[in-house]
């Protein structure tokens, strides 16, 4: 009997870890979709970027779950630490006219609309295609397999850093030099701004710093 035992009790265990992991994607799949929604939805810019946050971290969720523990990391780091919280600055640092803003959403309203019949027939065509079975998707060889016992981020990094990495260092070098363009073609040089001279500041003398003056009574300090 204990020999029957330990089998009962390893199946259960495996079925309740598939139930939660079940629970867990339809509660992150359900999250992901509601927010989006509401991202697209809320009338407050402020609010669509929080709700957009609140999508990606379910996102990587669901990343986590069928194990791209490397895709969560970008997705948290990279899209919600840097761009919604930049889109989250921006929108809170600019003067935005609501009233203009929805003005033009309904001036583009069937612009809009045109691309996303546009899109939505590319989809089908796409989909009726491929069980057609016109469409040849490529079939790994096993060159790009995983080693054993590394993990998805050591498998990517060696990519990168290994049969890619010419590929990788020409991306950071463009990413550099567009970072470097827009400041350069943002930076403008104020002229309503009296500049600051540095060596006449570190010559003046002790005696030209101060003046003594006597202003009379009504008619303040002459600058």
């Amino acid at each position: 009997m204990p020999r029957t035992l330990k089998p009962m009790r390893r199946i259960g265990r495996g079925g309740a870890g598939f139930m939660i992991h079940i629970l867990a994607f339809y509660l992150f799949a359900v999250l992901t979709i509601a927010s989006g929604a509401i991202t697209i939805l809320a009338r407050n810019p402020v609010h669509s970027v929080l709700w957009l946050i609140l999508a990606f971290f379910n996102a990587a969720g669901l990343m986590v779950l069928v194990g791209a523990e490397f895709i969560a990391m970008l997705l948290v780091i990279v899209y919600v630490g840097a761009v919604a919280v930049l889109f989250l600055f921006v929108v809170m640092m600019l003067d935005i006219d609501f009233a203009e803003l929805r003005a033009g959403f309904i001036k583009n309203f069937p612009l809009g609309i045109l691309i996303a019949l546009v899109l939505l027939a590319e989809i089908v065509l796409g989909v009726g295609a491929y069980q057609a079975g016109a469409m040849q998707l490529g079939t790994p060889d096993g060159s790009a397999a995983t080693p054993v016992g590394a993990s998805n981020i050591e498998a990517i990094g060696a990519l990168l850093y290994g049969r890619y990495l010419f590929l990788f260092e020409a991306a950071g070098i463009i990413l550099l030099v567009a970072m470097i363009g827009a400041i350069v073609l943002t930076h403008r040089q104020r002229t309503d701004v009296r500049g600051q001279d540095i060596s006449k500041q570190i010559a003046r003398r002790p005696d030209e710093a101060t003046v003594n003056t006597q202003p009379e009574i009504g008619k303040g300090v002459q600058l």
